[in-house]
């Protein structure tokens, strides 16, 4: 018999596997990122909304909160349609290796957000990034707009993360994302009434694109993120941010392997997207075992 930590880390791996083909699923979705991530998180409120009710989770907040939580909103449906745009204009693998470096966005925003001093060994690492990015931008010239999309990105990811980290002190996780999805449905929605996007062609969907936003939306999307604030009753937050980090090593290989020679890149991509990884990972180690000190 497994125990709850084995059981959970377990878990974990599953679901930074399930984050890693979100990048897939983006690719196969015939949708343009707008109409894509709107989709995506209209389909998440409701199975978050169908959740909610299930377990009887109470959903009144304060309306400065509310506010907040919407605002939040907003951040996040910039990142994914930044994350699908980047996708949509280049590919999975220049993607993801430029979206990991969002852990090393978030060290340098939160010192900022909470008036913390910036940590020398987080400026060096954040130099290496940029060589690592350096090697990419050289070798993968034609992907320029797709580099810049997916730093976009995460700049947007890491800081949706750092206000994040404020909210879940005092609020349900479930109740938080569930606010801050209706509002990124609620600001593209005015966006797209105003740029008179709704329309018949708009709502005209294959089969296979609702097949795949129904998956996005319900297991990539609802299930991951509540599956993921559980499994951290039994794992400790540096178990939780290694492995995190492999979710761009799994996109990639399964990029690799299902859309084969249009996701094979350059020897020096690779190199370029190990340095990054690399520095990432060896970040969050020194972090962790500073804070543990």
């Amino acid at each position: 018999m497994l125990n709850d930590n084995t059981k959970s880390y377990l878990h974990l791996h599953l679901i930074v596997f399930i984050w890693g083909f979100t990048a897939i699923l983006g690719k196969l979705v015939t949708l343009d990122a707008l109409p894509l991530v709107w989709f995506r998180m209209l389909f998440a409120v409701v199975f978050i909304f169908i959740y909610i009710k299930y377990y009887k989770i109470a959903l009144i907040i304060p309306k400065k909160v509310l506010l907040k939580f919407l605002v939040a909103g907003l951040i996040i449906a910039l990142h994914w349609f930044t994350f699908f745009k980047a996708i949509k204009v280049s590919n999975v693998s220049i993607t993801l290796a430029c979206l990991s470096t969002g852990a090393l966005f978030a060290s340098l925003i939160e010192p900022i957000f909470f008036g913390k001093k910036i940590i020398w060994y987080e400026i060096f690492f954040g130099l290496i990034v940029v060589v690592g990015l350096s090697i990419i931008f050289n070798v993968e010239g034609r992907y320029v707009e797709g580099i810049i999309l997916a730093l976009t990105s995460a700049l947007l990811s890491a800081s949706f993360a750092v206000i994040n980290s404020k909210f879940i002190k005092d609020y349900n996780a479930t109740v938080i994302s569930f606010y801050e999805l209706s509002g990124g449905v609620l600001f593209f929605s005015v966006f797209l009434l105003f740029t008179n996007s709704f329309n018949f062609q708009f709502f005209q969907l294959s089969t296979k694109d609702v097949v795949y936003l129904m998956i996005l939306s319900s297991i990539c999307t609802a299930y991951a993120f509540i599956a993921s604030t559980a499994v951290m009753k039994f794992l400790s937050p540096y178990t939780v941010m290694l492995t995190i980090n492999l979710e761009p090593i799994y996109g990639i290989i399964l990029a690799v392997i299902i859309f084969k020679n249009n996701e094979k890149m350059s020897p020096s991509f690779y190199i370029g997207a190990v340095i990054i990884l690399i520095t990432v990972i060896l970040n969050g180690i020194i972090k962790s075992r500073t804070k543990a000190t």
